[in-house]
């Protein structure tokens, strides 16, 4: 049986460092500030917001709470962003260090999807939305903006339970710019070999046999099996699917799963993420990691 991997004590370390960090920021009179916002009430987004203010509460980050409309226009949309860009502090007030825009937006947003993450200033951008701290994902350059969340999780808890990417074979599955790219990129800037698997990846279970490290983004209930994994494996899965099928805590049925088909899957290979309870119970705490970064480099330019 597969040794288990589980988010809570990574996010627990994560936790920890930052509330000794935000105390020397708050001896400085910095107080680190997150904004979150978000259009509609979907409620995927709701349960992530909820968690998200949440864990800023333990750690002591503020957090303001932007709701907009599901129809708000793109142009008002762009101008709360830009109100959170240029609020830095008056009256005693520290102002806003970090921002998060929940997403999917609204569909007749996406069209101006792009447009609308940019208009974020950089250095306030938490998540890896814009255009250039995806470059500095993929140029590997240490601050210059931040990847996002689920990506960085990904490594966090490969780092805490010491699987070193280097030399090792890696295949993501899945190529989003918000988890399978950016996941690939870290683990190269990690001295892994990389292999990005998607729709059109002919024989997905060929590939992914081969790995050392298998990372699942698919978004696709059960589509990892025990005929794409073998023994000595680390499988660290990202996705967060509805089961009808499996049995929840309430003694009924539906519950979220992963990707990987756990009961086959983890009788492999030798470690494997849960879902949930793995990777995005440390996304949150990454986030407020980089909110308390963010504060950090803004008081000190």
């Amino acid at each position: 049986m597969a040794k288990l991997l589980p988010g809570k004590p990574v996010a627990e370390a994560l936790n920890a460092k930052a509330r000794e960090e935000i105390a020397r920021l708050q001896a400085r009179g910095v107080a680190p500030k997150l904004a979150i916002v978000r259009c509609g009430e979907d409620a995927s987004q709701l349960a992530y917001e909820k968690g998200a203010v949440a864990r800023a509460e333990a750690v002591g980050v503020a957090v303001a709470r932007v709701a907009l409309p599901e129809d708000v226009r793109a142009e008002a949309l762009i101008e709360t962003i830009r109100q959170i860009n240029g609020d830095n502090g008056i009256h005693g007030d520290n102002g806003i260090h970090g921002a998060l825009l929940l997403r999917p937006l609204p569909k007749h947003l996406r069209a101006r999807e792009r447009e609308i993450c940019d208009a974020l200033d950089p250095v306030k951008d938490v998540d890896g939305m814009t255009t250039l701290s995806c470059a500095g994902v993929f140029e590997g350059l240490d601050g210059m903006g931040y990847p996002p969340c689920t990506p960085r999780a990904c490594i966090e808890l490969l780092d805490h339970y010491g699987v070193d990417p280097k030399g090792k074979s890696a295949v993501v599955i899945g190529r989003s710019l918000v988890v399978g790219r950016p996941v690939a990129m870290m683990l190269l800037a990690r001295h892994a070999t990389v292999t990005v698997c998607h729709t059109k990846t002919p024989d997905v279970a060929e590939v992914t046999r081969r790995a050392d490290i298998v990372v699942s983004a698919a978004g696709a209930l059960g589509s990892l099996t025990a005929a794409h994994v073998r023994p000595g494996q680390v499988i660290v899965d990202v996705s967060v699917n509805w089961d009808p099928a499996k049995p929840n805590a309430k003694g009924g049925m539906g519950a979220l799963s992963g990707d990987a088909a756990f009961d086959e899957v983890s009788r492999v290979v030798d470690a494997i993420t849960p879902v949930p309870g793995g990777v995005g119970a440390v996304t949150t705490s990454v986030l407020m990691r980089h909110v308390v970064q963010a504060a950090a480099r803004q008081s000190e330019s």
